[in-house]
């Protein structure tokens, strides 16, 4: 029975892609300083299962990292500061920490007896800077030359963090996997995510009002979160996948967030709801997409299920556990 160690194990990702490995007969450790994952009934789900185990450890102690386990086949690292609050108010840290957790990381992948592959959780931040002063491909391929956003600028700390982590991966000598994520959503997200704020928003809206939609003219494609995890386990069981930079996601279909909200309010049934256009958000493109023509053909595997069928299971989810229930959500 091989063993992984997934970082950020109890975060959004972290435990589906727990779920799915767990599926397939892996042992799973779940590492997590709990800085913004949650302990609820999911997780507790998992932990039930007698292959999976929770270590609680800060991954900037690399002390604490010497005591792990050193027989570890695969290690997803999916830890980092993330989210846009704290970059926006603590761009300094994100850089230094991000940075600091990749090294500690690979430095312990070095350690390992046997290791197959480290997966890296990079982001599609880093088509930010191309996008914003170039011509871009959109669907996006991952050979798209990188170009840095306004250094001065908080928001830039996250994508450059995340490109100098590929580029460590890069030179470091360890079997590697580089994944790009594309907008993956699902149960258990937390609520600062599109999806789930639309969908509180459109069930606590007055009768016959407005949901309120900030850059209805934008575009996105959204990958369900069972498919994600899907293409991360078929990575790791590929070594076509050995040193591959990889998009992480679906390429179809791209949906305006105004299309977005009407599904969402069909779902919700709060179809007496008008969809009110607010400002676009500082800092949003007006498109983007993964060209998944690369990872496609390496895990032999599409995206499966369609936005519709992703936002009723997410729905059903925030309603059991979060909006009618008693439980409780990242941020």
């Amino acid at each position: 029975m091989h063993k992984i160690l997934i970082t950020g194990g109890a975060g959004f990702i972290g435990l589906h892609l727990a779920e799915r490995l767990l599926a397939a007969g892996y042992q799973v450790d779940l590492l997590d300083n709990f800085s913004r994952a949650v302990s609820d009934l999911d997780l507790e789900s998992i932990l039930a299962n007698e292959n999976a185990r929770l270590i609680k450890c800060d991954l900037l102690d690399a002390s604490a990292i010497t005591k792990l386990d050193k027989d570890y086949h695969s290690v997803f690292h999916l830890a980092a500061i993330i989210g846009v609050a704290n970059v926006m108010e603590r761009p300094y840290d994100v850089l230094v920490a991000n940075t600091e957790l990749l090294v500690n990381m690979l430095e312990f992948a070095k350690q390992q007896i046997n290791l197959q592959r480290f997966v890296f959780a990079s982001t599609s931040e880093i088509y930010a800077g191309t996008l914003k002063y170039f011509d871009i491909t959109i669907p996006t391929p991952e050979d798209t030359p990188l170009t840095v956003t306004e250094l001065s600028h908080p928001r830039t700390s996250y994508m450059l963090s995340k490109i100098y982590g590929e580029a460590l991966c890069n030179q470091s000598g360890v079997p590697f996997t580089i994944v790009r994520p594309h907008n993956i959503y699902g149960p258990r997200m937390g609520m600062s995510h599109v999806i789930p704020e639309l969908c509180k928003k459109a069930r606590a809206a007055a009768k016959a009002g407005e949901l309120e939609v900030y850059s209805v003219n934008h575009k996105r494609t959204f990958c369900y979160v069972s498919d994600a995890v899907e293409e991360l386990t078929r990575m790791i069981e590929s070594e076509k996948c050995i040193d591959q930079t990889l998009n992480l996601g679906a390429k179809s279909p791209e949906i305006e967030m105004g299309e977005l909200a009407k599904v969402i309010l069909d779902v919700v049934n709060r179809k007496d709801l008008t969809i009110k256009a607010l400002p676009a958000t500082p800092g949003s493109p007006e498109r983007r997409g993964p060209d998944m023509t690369k990872t496609d053909a390496l895990t032999g595997f599409t995206a499966q299920v369609g936005i519709k069928q992703g936002v009723e299971k997410t729905y059903a989810w925030y309603v059991d556990n979060i909006f009618d229930g008693h439980g409780i959500s990242a941020k």
